[in-house]
């Protein structure tokens, strides 16, 4: 029986990366507005029905990728050795985390670049990233242990200066058209970011 649930999720992973892939290229291929969830599905391969089974709606299928990074950063930092400063271990699940491959940047670039061009990706992807936050800011108390309201807003202030190093380090690597190196960037904007401003 486990093997049976273990092949349906692989499944179900499947699939759900095929309808994300599919989502991506239309969207590159025509315009994020031209692209309808019947046109994502058919390009999958699976019914409009099937469709609404993994995604609610096409910005969730095409920024889906970036929702799946954003979680492997969250349980990254968790993972991260107790002794190292929140700073240092959310730098290092950055570092650990940035794509190795070609096809992984040019996925992450596309969403990016997506996400800034279409007010309805733009919101979706913001409002992912406030749950991040949220998210961000518990891991960062959680690892302090201690839960005074000192505590928690140091914890805020930390996961936000992280989330905008990010979205700078993104911006920078787009407007170099990816000549720079990303861990570089990364590393340059988050010591930015540590020093104090005044």
């Amino acid at each position: 029986m486990e093997s049976t649930v273990g092949l349906r999720e692989r499944k179900k992973a499947a699939t759900r990366r095929a309808v994300h892939e599919a989502a991506l290229r239309l969207t590159v291929e025509h315009g994020f507005d031209a692209v309808t969830v019947e046109a994502v599905a058919d390009a999958a391969g699976i019914s409009r029905r099937t469709f609404s089974n993994y995604f609610a709606t096409k910005e969730d299928a095409v920024l889906w990728g970036d929702e799946c990074y954003l979680n492997e950063l969250v349980a990254a930092f968790r993972a991260r050795p107790a002794e190292e400063t929140a700073w240092t271990a959310l730098r290092t699940a950055v570092l650990d985390r940035l794509p190795q491959s070609g096809a992984q940047e040019w996925e992450t670039l596309v969403r990016t670049r997506l996400a800034l061009r279409h007010p309805a990706l733009l919101a979706r992807q913001l409002a992912k990233y406030a749950a991040l936050e949220a998210e961000l800011t518990e891991a960062i108390t959680d690892r302090r242990h201690t839960s005074d309201a000192d505590t928690a807003l140091d914890a805020g202030v930390m996961a936000s200066a992280f989330l905008v190093a990010l979205r700078i380090t993104m911006r920078r690597w787009i407007d170099s058209d990816l000549t720079h190196d990303p861990r570089e960037l990364v590393v340059d904007t988050m010591n930015r970011m540590a020093r104090p401003f005044v």
